[in-house]
């Protein structure tokens, strides 16, 4: 982890000229499942970090057996993964549909990890200076990939599509503002307002901690990333459709920055699910069969019209605190809201002394107050609450 130092705040986001060129190795066959047959690819990365691992961009290309030349959507992982379960389950769903999927894995994670770390340990990293420089790599790596499928003949690269999630997605709406071949971008729980996220995810803690140590802001963090920030480029260009999936209640991604993405884009079409960052994965299957269904229309010049919602159940995981019970530990579902955000709520509880019911308001951040019934009694009650 690189010592901080004070950064230069950037005033605007500046031109962003493409990686050099390359003659890129030939692919490997690495087998064949019924939708598709599986390729990989290495290339080195044009913006190397100092790690011979992490500077050699890996590529997967699933490639749908139809007898067209296949357009092909660039897909890219979330922060810390350790598989590429999720991917493959969307790169299956694109091939059914007859398109190509070309699995990208980003800086510092899974076979690009550097020894001793774990997956994703390094990609975000606490000096603003540094963090600029690892989005950069993982943009040119996309911008790389984009011209090695221009380069192989089995795709049609007329048009070119990019999916992301969580972090993958905040990289895609990146390169959706940088390079003018992505004609449709799909982003799955991102974002921009790059520095709002830093500054209130749950889970960029120790990072933030240490730019707090070294005198970094939100406010002065937004400007030594306004060079990575995605809405500066969507300003200027964006997708000719673009797809946004949010989560009403992600305390990873903050609503407020999906919110400013979708304005940013312009007008796409947008899902928001009833969930937090993690809760979707019960509904992956009929999130990823609608992204399909969004390139698969897009290829076609057919109109593409977001479902209003994909139904999902709101799970909650904390603290519930009564006269009667004490402190325990409880997981349960919404049943009932007063709101889209959530602020009054009913949930099934299951707790260490069986089930109860709760029903409050939000008083603060994870923090409600109402009232607890179990076997026939009814007690005050607080519960502090993550929804996953």
């Amino acid at each position: 982890m690189s010592t901080l130092t004070p950064s230069t705040r950037a005033q605007s986001a500046p031109a962003w000229p493409p990686p050099p060129s390359m003659e890129f190795p030939d692919w490997t066959f690495v087998g064949n499942s019924p939708a598709a047959a599986e390729y990989s690819l290495r290339f080195p990365s044009s913006r190397p970090q100092g790690d011979s691992k992490n500077d050699v961009v890996v590529v997967h290309a699933l490639m749908p057996k139809t007898d067209r030349k296949p357009h092909a959507v660039v897909i890219l992982h979330y922060w810390g993964a350790t598989d590429l379960r999720v991917e493959r389950n969307l790169a299956q769903q694109l091939n059914r549909r007859g398109i190509a999927a070309v699995v990208m894995e980003l800086p510092f994670h899974l076979e690009r990890t550097p020894l001793g770390l774990r997956s994703g340990a390094g990609a975000i990293d606490p000096d603003p200076a540094k963090l600029v420089q690892i989005m950069r790599q993982a943009v040119d790596d996309v911008r790389r990939t984009f011209d090695w499928i221009e380069s192989r003949p089995e795709f049609d690269s007329s048009q070119l599509g990019l999916a992301g999630t969580s972090l993958g997605a905040i990289v895609s709406a990146l390169v959706s503002g940088i390079d003018s071949r992505v004609a449709s971008g799909a982003y799955l729980l991102g974002g921009a307002e790059i520095a709002h996220v830093i500054w209130n995810s749950s889970r960029i803690v120790k990072e933030r901690d240490a730019m707090r140590r070294n005198g970094v802001t939100e406010s002065s963090l937004r400007g030594d990333l306004a060079e990575i920030e995605p809405a500066n480029h969507l300003r200027s260009r964006s997708p000719k459709r673009s797809f946004v999936i949010g989560a009403r209640y992600d305390t990873v991604v903050p609503p407020r920055s999906t919110e400013a993405l979708i304005q940013a884009l312009g007008n796409p079409q947008v899902i928001w699910l009833e969930t937090g960052h993690f809760g979707g994965f019960l509904i992956e299957k009929q999130v990823h069969q609608e992204i399909a269904k969004f390139f698969a229309a897009s290829e076609t010049g057919a109109e593409y019209v977001a479902p209003k919602s994909i139904r999902a159940p709101t799970l909650r995981l904390g603290f519930e605190a009564n006269a009667e019970s004490g402190i325990q530990i409880v997981a349960g579902v919404d049943v009932w809201r007063s709101n889209a955000r959530g602020d009054g709520f009913a949930s099934i509880l299951a707790s260490p002394r069986g089930p109860q019911f709760f029903v409050g308001f939000k008083a603060e951040k994870g923090l409600s107050i109402g009232a607890t019934l179990r076997s026939g009694s009814v007690s005050p009650g607080l519960f502090w609450s993550i929804v996953l």
